[in-house]
């Protein structure tokens, strides 16, 4: 991609987040994001439908990120606290982002959109041994996923309270604990 529309789509997609962080997303119009990021109406247009439409791009984008920034690379298919750490790591750096998204009441899809990913991962990675063996795989999945997004959304909507070193710890703590995952650093 052209580095002056990969620089014009960022401050679009910037714009956005930015308003988000003030507005609700019905209230926000295409003409408030072009003013923000000191485009024309024609350039939003030429890179997304609607609004609704760069929403979605946006978010689409971010989730890649995080799985790219945060997934074990060439640690086989087991998952560890080192990608877990590097994952609220990731979430501290782009707390603002991650901030606005949870929080604007017009947005209610990007938690879900986080939650599929986390199913999915945890469908490819739950242990079911010993404590977990007469459990319901799906239930598991959808208990720990939920519970996980919803520790991760506490952590950035308190602005996160305790450090992303402290959560990885004690989340792991229980993941091990409820034999959820495999013993390997």
């Amino acid at each position: 991609m052209d580095k002056r529309i990969r620089k014009s789509k960022k401050a679009i997609e910037d714009a956005l987040i930015s308003l988000m962080a003030e507005n609700d997303f019905e209230s926000i119009t295409i003409n408030s994001i072009a003013e923000k990021a000191d485009v024309n109406r024609g350039t939003i247009y030429l890179h997304y439908k609607d609004k609704f439409d760069l929403l979605e791009q946006c978010i689409e984008r971010e989730i890649k990120e995080l799985l790219i920034s945060c997934l074990p690379k060439g640690s086989g298919s087991f998952p560890s606290k080192t990608p877990l750490l590097r994952t609220f790591i990731y979430l501290e750096k782009n707390s603002f982002f991650y901030h606005t998204l949870l929080t604007n009441t017009g947005v209610p899809t990007f938690r879900n959109q986080l939650l599929s990913v986390m199913k999915d991962g945890m469908r490819d990675q739950l242990n079911l041994n010993e404590l977990n063996q007469n459990m319901n795989k799906e239930f598991l999945i959808q208990f720990w996923s939920s519970a996980t997004i919803g520790v991760i959304e506490w952590w950035i909507t308190q602005s996160m309270p305790i450090t992303a070193e402290e959560i990885t710890e004690q989340l792991w703590i229980l993941l091990e604990r409820n034999q959820i995952l495999p013993n390997i650093e």
